[in-house]
C-alpha cells in the first residue's frame, strides 16, 4: 500500500531515492497518530475568571486569587483594616493585615476614617 502511494507521489518530486518517499509517509503517519493520542489524553483546562482588581502587589507579595479571597466578607467589613493594638492601617491583602488576629481587627471604609481614628498608612503596604 505504501509503495502504491509512493508511485503516485514520485512523479511530483524530482530526483528522490526509492526509500525517501515511503519514509516520509511513515513519518507523517506516526506524527499524526501521536498528535491525535496527545489530543485525546490532554487534560481539559477550566476557564480563568477574574473577580476584581486586588490592587498592586509589591515584591514578595502574591495577588490573591478567586479561591483565596473572600470578597463578600471584605465588602461587608471594609476596605482597610487595622489592629486594635497597632498604629497603622493596611489593605486586607497586605502582609501586615494578614498577621492581625481576627479578634483584633478594626475595619474602615475609607482612609479618612482610619486617619481620624489615629492610624497612619502602613509603610509595607504598597499603594496606601
Amino acid at each position: 500500500m505504501i509503495l502504491q502511494i509512493a508511485k503516485k507521489i514520485k512523479p511530483l518530486l524530482p530526483s528522490v531515492d526509492k526509500l525517501t518517499v515511503p519514509l516520509l509517509i511513515i513519518l507523517a503517519s506516526v506524527a499524526g497518530f501521536g498528535a491525535v493520542r496527545l489530543w485525546l489524553i490532554w487534560p481539559a483546562k477550566s476557564p480563568v475568571a477574574v473577580e476584581e482588581n486586588a490592587g498592586f502587589a509589591g515584591i514578595g507579595e502574591a495577588v490573591k486569587t478567586k479561591s483565596s479571597v473572600n470578597t463578600e466578607n471584605q465588602n461587608l467589613q471594609g476596605k482597610y483594616v487595622a489592629s486594635k493594638n497597632g498604629k497603622s492601617y493596611h489593605f486586607p491583602w497586605c502582609s501586615g493585615a494578614r498577621s492581625i488576629k481576627e479578634e483584633n481587627k478594626i475595619w474602615f471604609n475609607s482612609k479618612g476614617e482610619a486617619e481620624k481614628a489615629g492610624y497612619a498608612p502602613a509603610g509595607n503596604c504598597p499603594g496606601l
